[in-house]
């Protein structure tokens, strides 16, 4: 039996019984909550692994909610995956711009929800690997921290952000084409937006200026010290 904690988040509670009634019959230990304010509460405490949340609820939507979580201490690293009878471009780019790890479209199969969120949980990081260069104002990496150091400054970043400049990173100069980016970060199975990588790679440019990660034009990106 897994030991691993999922937060289920959604004002529809016949959805949150399909959801609960699967994922603890797979071996999670599961939690639910009908609004955004009470899911930030419930995973203040219970720091969950996996946060599944509701796209479209009342007073706090889920983008709202992903974003007030992603600012909060001790749950900045928290997998969180959106889940949304919308599969329309544009909810999956504001998912991922909130810091989101995934997105999955309902309605959905009980064996395939369950197949998927242990693919997103698989995602963790499982390394102490530490990527640095000691040139000065260089980027290093410590995955088994989980954070980035450039300079004197420390950064908590967003799992897919994280995932996204440690690949890149691992080997300077190297040119990742989209497709490879996609595979490697989102996996083969998770359906995502044209636009999933330019966010993240515009985010990160954001923390960390424009000179690290290029650009090639029509294939992908590379990371140049």
């Amino acid at each position: 039996m897994s030991n691993e904690k999922i937060l289920l988040v959604d004002d529809e509670t016949d959805i949150l019984e399909f959801l609960s009634y699967n994922l603890t019959k797979a071996g999670y230990d599961v939690f639910t909550c009908t609004s955004g304010l009470e899911a930030i509460a419930v995973a203040k405490k219970s720091k969950p692994d996996l946060i599944v949340l509701d796209v479209s609820m009342p007073e706090m939507d889920g983008i709202e909610t992903c974003q007030e979580i992603r600012n909060t201490e001790g749950l900045e690293s928290t997998l969180i995956t959106f889940l949304s009878a919308r599969g329309e471009d544009y909810s999956q780019v504001a998912g991922f711009d909130a810091g989101a790890d995934d997105f999955i479209t309902k309605p959905i199969k009980p064996r395939l929800l369950v197949s998927r969120v242990k693919a997103i949980l698989r995602r963790r990081s499982g390394t102490g690997e530490i990527l640095t260069n000691e040139q000065e104002g260089s980027i290093r990496v410590d995955r088994e921290k989980h954070l980035v150091y450039k300079d004197s400054q420390e950064y908590s970043l967003p799992k897919k952000e994280f995932e996204l400049l440690s690949l890149l990173i691992s080997k300077p100069g190297k040119v990742f084409t989209r497709d490879i980016i996609l595979t490697s970060i989102w996996g083969d199975d998770v359906v995502v937006g044209d636009r999933t990588i330019d966010v993240h790679i515009r985010k990160l440019r954001e923390k960390f200026g424009e000179k690290f990660i290029k650009t090639i034009k029509g294939v992908g990106y590379k990371f140049e010290q």
